[in-house]
């Protein structure tokens, strides 16, 4: 990466506005269900502090279009990251204005105050500099700690860096960047792409970046039966994107003229309806009957991935295999996740590529047994993909070594 990193600066009576990405999710009550996005960036918030800086953390939470509800508040965050810092943090019931400006007056080295929903403004989307002002008024340095939002360019990841004078990257975004573009630079191989999720529309550009630098290529998910149709396959009332069924008759000739081995599941679980208590069947994947739809990869499809998996040593993982939310058909995706996490024991490179694979792995109980879950699907993707990240390209690049 060669941009000014957290680990670059000593942070002692400086003022530091930071962004994460806070957009956890809560429940019916407003509890968080899952609190890894706050954990994975107390290492930057620590050194900033152990430093003798003060903190400023602003993050977005759901999509309020622009107007403060109680549902998307920070509030129950600010009590969570309090008791993960172990010290009393301060909570703004505003992003910017008169109670967000004084409260961050009153701060003293050493303190962490965190900011409301930067989405209660519409302006934050818009990226308008005047919004981006007065957040920026808050702080003498900006860090971006908020690989999540960094495909986004907005007033909190690109434009309040036209007010400081350095914007450096925390050490969250820092990993993030060092695992996917090491994944892509220099893998160990055989490397491994598997890719799932609803639409083959959200995985045309990975696939296509992905091709000329993967060793074997997984599919599963509802992205397959569009690739089915496409076949000329059978797929009863599966998921298709009907829009898309020439790009994927494109796609399926590239596979055919790259060196890449291409996975495709043989088998599929069925079901009329989703639900728990839906009539199951296993079917082939080119042979699924009318009324049913594909829902879950089957288990000739489990045992034939793994069988070939194993012999991978670099692994990245996006989109579940089906629809894993529901117990009946979530099979596929948990087998995958347990079977990256023996591999890793193993010294394999498995990184998960955030949104739902994420929540899969959590949900399996394997947050702690693979190399890297990254904290952006949307994010991680985007970069996979090839683009280059807004919120990453704003930051203060590393001075260049003059060379004689």
């Amino acid at each position: 990466m060669n941009k000014v990193s957290v680990s670059d600066i000593n942070f002692r009576s400086q003022k530091v506005l930071l962004r994460v990405d806070f957009n956890v999710p809560l429940d019916s009550q407003g509890h968080i269900t899952d609190d890894r996005r706050i954990r994975e960036v107390l290492p930057t918030i620590r050194k900033i502090l152990e430093d003798g800086g003060i903190v400023i953390v602003c993050s977005h939470m759901g999509r309020p279009k622009g107007k403060p509800k109680a549902e998307f508040s920070l509030k129950s965050v600010a009590g969570r990251l309090s008791q993960l810092l172990e010290q009393d943090v301060l909570f703004a019931e505003d992003c910017i204005g008169p109670e967000a400006s004084n409260l961050a007056d009153t701060l003293k080295e050493g303190d962490c105050l965190l900011l409301e929903n930067l989405r209660f403004h519409p302006e934050e989307e818009a990226n308008d500099p005047e919004f981006a002002r007065k957040l920026a008024s808050l702080a003498n340095i900006y860090v971006n700690d908020a690989f999540g939002s960094a495909h986004r360019a907005h007033a909190s990841t690109t434009g309040v860096t036209a007010f400081f004078k350095q914007s450096v990257a925390g050490l969250l975004l820092e990993k993030e960047l060092q695992y996917l573009g090491q994944t892509l630079r220099n893998p160990k191989r055989p490397f491994a792409a598997i890719l799932g999720g609803a639409k083959i529309s959200g995985k045309i550009e990975v696939i296509k970046n992905l091709l000329d630098k993967i060793d074997d290529l997984y599919l599963g998910g509802g992205m397959i039966f569009t690739f089915g149709k496409a076949l000329g396959f059978e797929i009863g009332d599966s998921l298709v994107e009907n829009d898309k069924i020439e790009l994927a008759k494109e796609l399926l000739n590239e596979f055919k003229q790259s060196d890449v081995n291409v996975h495709f599941p043989t088998d599929v679980v069925a079901a009329q309806e989703m639900s728990e208590t839906a009539d199951i069947r296993v079917v082939p994947f080119s042979k699924i009957p009318p009324g049913f739809r594909g829902l879950d990869i089957g288990p000739d499809t489990i045992n034939s991935f793994s069988g070939a998996l194993i012999e991978s040593k670099t692994i990245f993982w996006n989109g579940p295999m089906g629809v894993f939310e529901l117990k009946s058909f979530s099979r596929g995706t948990l087998e995958i996740a347990l079977l990256l996490a023996e591999l890793t024991d193993k010294g394999a490179i498995t990184i998960v590529g955030g949104g739902d694979s994420a929540a899969a792995v959590a949900q399996a109980g394997l947050d702690d047994r693979l190399t890297h879950i990254s904290t952006g699907g949307g994010a991680s993707l985007e970069f996979l993909e090839g683009k280059k990240l807004p919120g990453v390209e704003a930051l203060t690049d590393l001075p260049r070594v003059q060379t004689v």
